[in-house]
């Protein structure tokens, strides 16, 4: 039963599409277990480069099954925008499957989200108005809409009512805004089902068989470990579970199946959105990291904050998601420093802290201690094994696999599919 999660081990954007992508070729399943279409993933493939926002990365491997999985909300208008896309541009996308059980972001959701984020101010959360939260809220307080529910109008518009029941007057005499009127929401809801009703299925089932049958199945998270609900940077958070233990509740199979933990490490850290980042830069070097490195969000188009590594946040990945292998990306982003800092502790209040606090105050006041390293000036990007890179690259590898606690297997020295190392294989 070779079943792997792949997952972002920082606050997203560490280039988890690339590694799915260059993992797809061996796979028979690549599901997407959480998160919605705010998470984006860039993957290139020889002069070609694709910007998936909800589809799973496998769907560029031919002979691979795209799965989005009931833990994932689907914004049905993104999605198809999205395959047709795809299809336009002469990708196969008629293997694609989605749960019958995944929760819809619907056009209330995202009015909701936009609203309520303009009318915390400065407390805003820095979500991407997509109506993320809401939909997820939605599933929790057992008002949500699911994919199912489109091929059954009377529960359908039911369903609608009951959660435009409180909304509207929400949005009425909280927000001064107009109440939103049930059937407008219906008709458009009810315009997806034909169109999707080709790619929806009993994901659990068909996963579960297939690792009956010795398939490959990739559970791919969306995010990265420091955005999860429970386990991240709370309350600036995401709203599901990007972490390993949500490949389990958002796919449908047992923890027992899972034989590989895969985490994507970027080799110095970004995060998009508001909340707590100790190691980000305001100086020079934080903009050569963004402009090198190409930092803006794939799906938000907002500038990514940029710092130096951080060992600390992946000793924590590492610890929580139960992981076996690092995936360290955007090495090359890196060449032409003479030195090199990287966070290995932390200093709160006049005391050195090498874990991660779980006090939410004291990470807001956590300050970088930083371990210089030296850098290097050679172009990586054609490297093809460990030994092509220079020495203090080398170096600078085996140092941050060892602070963070788990191999480091591959190694990304460009964006393309080819300019990869592969030290140990993940299959």
């Amino acid at each position: 039963m070779p079943a792997l999660v792949l997952l972002g081990a920082q606050w997203g954007d560490e280039g988890k599409g690339k590694a799915t992508d260059l993992l797809g070729g061996s796979v028979d399943y690549v599901v997407r277990y959480q998160g919605g279409n705010n998470a984006g993933h860039t993957v290139v493939v020889g002069d070609q480069k694709y910007a998936l926002h909800l589809l799973p990365s496998g769907i560029l491997s031919p002979g691979c099954t795209p799965v989005i999985g009931n833990g994932v909300v689907v914004d049905p208008s993104v999605l198809l925008s999205e395959l047709s896309g795809l299809n336009e541009r002469g990708v196969d996308t008629s293997k694609l499957l989605i749960s019958g059980n995944a929760h819809i972001i619907t056009p209330f959701n995202v009015t909701v989200d936009k609203v309520t984020e303009r009318f915390l101010g400065k407390r805003k959360i820095g979500t991407t108005g997509r109506g993320i939260g809401p939909t997820y809220a939605d599933k929790i307080n057992r008002v949500g809409i699911r994919v199912q529910d489109l091929y059954d109008e009377s529960i359908l518009t039911q369903k609608v009512e009951a959660a435009l029941d409180v909304k509207n007057q929400m949005l009425t005499k909280l927000y001064n805004r107009r109440a939103i009127a049930v059937e407008q929401v219906v008709e458009e809801l009810l315009g997806y089902a034909d169109k999707l009703a080709p790619y929806v299925s009993d994901t659990v089932l068909v996963l579960n068989q297939a690792l009956e049958q010795d398939k490959v199945v990739l559970f791919e998270g969306g995010q990265g470990t420091l955005l999860d609900i429970d386990h991240g940077t709370y309350p600036f958070v995401t709203s599901s579970n990007p972490t390993a233990g949500g490949a389990c509740t958002g796919a449908g199979v047992g923890p027992t199946k899972i034989s590989r933990v895969i985490g994507i490490l970027k080799a110095y850290t970004t995060r998009v959105g508001a909340g707590p980042f100790p190691t980000e830069l305001f100086d020079e070097d934080g903009e050569a990291l963004r402009r090198i490195g190409g930092e803006r969000g794939v799906t938000t188009g907002r500038d990514r904050r940029c710092g130096w590594f951080d060992a600390v946040i992946a000793r924590y990945a590492t610890r929580v998601n139960g992981l076996t292998d690092f995936f360290l990306t955007k090495l090359d982003v890196l060449t032409g420093w003479e030195q090199i800092p990287v966070c290995v502790a932390y200093e709160i209040d006049g005391k050195r802290v090498e874990e991660l606090p779980y006090s939410q105050t004291d990470f807001h006041h956590a300050k970088p201690v930083y371990e210089m390293l030296p850098g290097w000036s050679e172009d990586i990007s054609k490297a093809k094994s460990f030994s092509d890179l220079p020495k203090n690259a080398q170096s600078y590898v085996k140092a941050l696999e060892e602070m963070s606690g788990a191999p480091i297997s591959a190694i990304g020295v460009g964006p393309g599919r080819d300019e990869t190392i592969e030290i140990n294989s993940f299959l």
